[in-house]
């Protein structure tokens, strides 16, 4: 984004650049940025708070003032990465002849309804719809079972399925939480290690690397690192 902020100020738009990491952030030096200290994958701060986040904005919206740069403004407050583990009880199961991660992801509806409602957005939908979750998931067992993932799943864009999966697991899971709102590892780590559609989507991308597709097919299903 800093590179882009260049970009845009030479056609004569002024930009602001929300930072996530500072040397970076001094290294490329866009006309205006705010630095902010949180854990990554949190651009705004504290999840489910809007005053902190309008802070955020507003205080990013001064730097228009500056017109000369570039300028790296630190927020002023600091929020450290969260090392502990997601306490999120899932819902029992309730059908045993469906796939297990059928089963899972049909019990948080509720609660993903209800986060829906609360937050009046949601991030789900840049390939499938929350409906249409349960049906993915059993899409991802058939390529699991040696069908052909191109043939099987319903989209042919493998990293905006699974995203769409796990947004949909996480947003759900900030009503079942217990305790303050985990931050973002905490969540990647409660999906892929805690629930059954995480287990799913792992194994769906260890059968489409295994069948030979090509390398962003599989790789970007899930972070790098898993």
């Amino acid at each position: 984004m800093s590179v882009l902020a260049h970009i845009f100020e030479a056609a004569g738009i002024a930009t602001i650049v929300l930072s996530s990491i500072r040397a970076m952030t001094e290294k490329v030096a866009p006309p205006r940025a705010l630095h902010c200290e949180f854990p990554l994958g949190r651009p705004l701060g504290i999840p489910n708070d809007p005053q902190f986040q309008h802070d955020v904005l507003q205080k990013a919206f001064v730097l228009l003032d500056e017109t000369q740069g570039p300028v790296l403004v630190d927020y002023p407050v600091v929020i450290e990465a969260e090392s502990e583990a997601v306490a999120c009880a899932l819902p029992p199961r309730f059908d045993p002849d469906a796939l297990p991660a059928v089963d899972e992801a049909r019990g948080i509806r509720k609660a993903y309804d209800r986060a829906k409602e609360k937050r009046g957005v949601t991030a789900v939908g840049r390939a499938i719809s929350a409906d249409d979750v349960p049906s993915a998931l059993e899409a991802l067992q058939r390529v699991i079972d040696g069908e052909p993932w191109s043939e099987v799943l319903p989209v042919p864009n493998t990293t905006a399925l699974c995203h769409d999966i796990r947004t949909y697991y996480e947003e759900a899971a900030l009503e079942l939480v217990d305790g303050p709102a985990p931050g973002g590892r905490a969540m990647e780590d409660w999906f892929f290690e805690k629930t059954e559609a995480g287990q799913l989507v792992l194994a769906a991308r260890a059968a489409i690397r295994d069948s030979g597709a090509k390398f962003p097919v599989w790789f970007y299903m899930t972070p790098g690192h898993r």
